[in-house]
């Protein structure tokens, strides 16, 4: 059976927050589950991850959880109510609250707003629609001039682009929904606007100290963090495009050639990479994808991202299912006319990594069906899953059913829990025996073996080719 590369993660919402669609979303094709802590409230994500953890029990392969933080937001205040703003309009930005009485007046949630812009700067709400340019400082805030209109609504998002903002990269709220994270054991927290690796260091700190285990998927988000991109790489375990805000924070043009920098450092460092917003967007009220979206979808398969990633699609729309099965449809179709190959420059200095190297060129050249690691700590499968084996479909098994979890992130990896055995003939003979069982793969197969075996007294890593069926 073809299995597909790229792995998909849906957010979860109003629209498939029960155990039922949970399922359908798992059975469709869905990896992972986002928890979007910019919205609910944690006792409502609970009742979801609960639901996840639910499905898992009975699930042949599970679904990990990836708890997505809320970040220092900056949103516009209640209003009494909509109203349209047009091209030309003036409306003042003031600190505060307070509902103003005036549809010339809108209040924002950031005092030092008022204190980091100048007249010429940028104000953009609501993810680009409505566009303002400041004219000029007033005595209790910005005067603005309406350079795109739209319809004004309360809590509306804000971006300054160009602007370094005086916020903590972790906030009250991300700091307490981290803990949740923790005690929930969620296997992921997707860092939002992430500027340095130094937030990126804070946020493992506090994993750490409240005994977690959730790998650090940073956020890049803004301008700062594409300033420093390698840095924030090099500190993650992984990393999310998140192009929804990116593409307000740069400018659009630059949205696409940033991705793709970003992407191939990632692979250059051997980090997992999520590419995500906006995939299949039109599908929140449509059936169908546009062209212009299944090319999207199909630029991050051939850029070979380890996951992509769905947003309101499965959180709020219409077709949920319909979307995580065209999502896998057309990445499954993409995956069989080859990759950008970037992940070929990947280089490390760990001994693990020089076998892994080893193994996946030794699959590549045999063109075998898969490439088989035992792992206990997921590092080994990491490696491997890093150099993106270009026939072989990875499948590493572990005795730790976090280890699984995690994995489940890794580009053509498809992670597997047993129990390890002092004789490491026997552990691969329960892999060999799982595999024939399942039917994942069928009798004949060649693979690739990445283990330790005794040799005299010692264990020692070892890389073979056997055929499945002719040692169980």
């Amino acid at each position: 059976m073809p299995y597909r590369k790229t792995k998909i993660i849906c957010t979860i919402g109003p629209a498939t927050n029960t155990l039922d669609k949970i399922r359908q979303l798992a059975e469709a094709g869905m990896n992972i589950a986002r928890i979007n802590m910019s919205h609910g409230d944690q006792k409502s994500h609970l009742e979801v991850i609960k639901k996840i953890k639910s499905y898992n029990k009975t699930a042949a392969i599970p679904v990990a959880i990836l708890l997505d933080t809320q970040g220092p937001e900056i949103r516009t205040g209640d209003i009494m109510e909509n109203f349209t703003l047009k091209m030309g309009d003036m409306i003042e930005i003031q600190a505060g609250s307070e509902n103003p009485e005036s549809k010339s007046v809108i209040t924002v949630n950031y005092r030092d707003m008022l204190k980091d812009l100048k007249a010429g700067d940028r104000v953009t709400l609501d993810n680009g629609i409505i566009n303002l340019e400041v004219i000029e400082k007033t005595e209790f805030g910005l005067m603005c001039r309406v350079v795109d209109g739209g319809v004004m609504k309360s809590r509306r998002h804000i971006n300054l682009p160009g602007i370094r903002v005086n916020l903590p990269s972790i906030t009250a709220k991300d700091a307490q929904d981290i803990i949740f994270a923790v005690k929930e054991d969620v296997d992921f927290i997707a860092l939002s606007f992430v500027r340095t690796a130094a937030d990126v260091e804070e946020c493992k700190r506090m994993v750490e100290r409240y005994n977690g285990h959730a790998q650090v998927i940073a956020k890049i988000e803004d301008s700062q963090a594409v300033q420093n991109y390698k840095e924030i790489i090099a500190a993650s375990h992984g990393i999310m495009v998140a192009r929804g805000d990116l593409g307000v924070e740069v400018p659009i043009e630059e949205l696409p050639i940033i991705q793709r920098r970003i992407v191939k450092e990632c692979a250059l460092q051997g980090k997992r990479v999520i590419v995500a917003t906006h995939l299949l967007e039109s599908m929140i009220e449509n059936p169908i994808p546009t062209r212009a979206e299944v090319t999207d979808v199909a630029n991050a398969a051939y850029e070979e991202v380890d996951s992509v990633m769905l947003s309101g699609e499965t959180a709020a729309g219409k077709f949920p299912i319909k979307a995580v099965e065209m999502l896998d449809k057309i990445l499954k179709r993409i995956e069989t006319s080859g990759g950008i190959g970037w992940s070929r420059d990947f280089k490390s200095d760990e001994v693990k990594a020089a076998f892994a190297e080893s193994a996946v060129e030794l699959a590549d050249q045999l063109k075998s069906e898969a490439v088989v690691v035992f792992t206990r700590r997921g590092l080994t499968a990491d490696f491997v899953t890093a150099y993106h084996p270009r026939y072989s479909t990875v499948f590493a098994f572990t005795n730790m059913s976090q280890v699984r979890r995690k994995l489940l992130l890794n580009r053509a990896c498809y992670p597997y829990r047993i129990d390890f055995s002092s004789d490491p003939e026997k552990t691969i003979k329960t892999a060999f025996a799982l595999l024939l069982k399942k039917k994942l793969l069928p009798p004949g197969s060649k693979i690739v073996i990445v283990s330790d075996i005794i040799a005299g007294s010692e264990r020692v890593e070892s890389i073979q080719v056997r055929t499945l069926g002719s040692q169980t």
